[in-house]
């Protein structure tokens, strides 16, 4: 069986960035022609923290993404409803999110962020 993919949006910022956090192993992933997904969540994020300032990214992100021929998952009732059994490890309604629908899709979640090791989620 082929493992697929979800991305967390700081992975993905550090791969849009060519960012030296970025490890190899999640290099990899990205280069190896693996089956990858980017949440319909993590371009939320991306958008608000780029009109707030907080990132540098001078293009649209869905541009970026389809141009890398990256799909995006959308966010669906089950995804918002699985919220309600997360327990709150991690506070971040993100990546909470990101976890939910990684459960529901039975996708690994690719990240770098240990908080996410307290859930019953795939890691990469």
């Amino acid at each position: 069986m082929r493992l697929r993919y979800l991305v967390d949006t700081r992975i993905l910022l550090w791969v849009l960035n060519a960012d030296s956090r970025l490890s190899e192993h999640h290099r990899d992933i990205f280069l190896s022609g693996k089956d990858v997904t980017i949440s319909a969540i993590s371009v939320a994020e991306i958008a608000i923290k780029k009109s707030l300032g907080k990132i540098a990214l001078t293009a649209n992100i869905v541009d970026v993404l389809r141009s890398n021929g990256m799909p995006i998952l959308g966010v669906n009732e089950l995804h918002a409803a699985r919220l309600e059994y997360l327990p709150l490890h991690h506070r971040d309604p993100f990546d909470r999110l990101l976890i939910a629908q990684a459960q529901i899709e039975g996708l690994t979640l690719v990240t770098s962020d240990r908080h996410f090791s307290a859930y019953d989620v795939a890691l990469a």
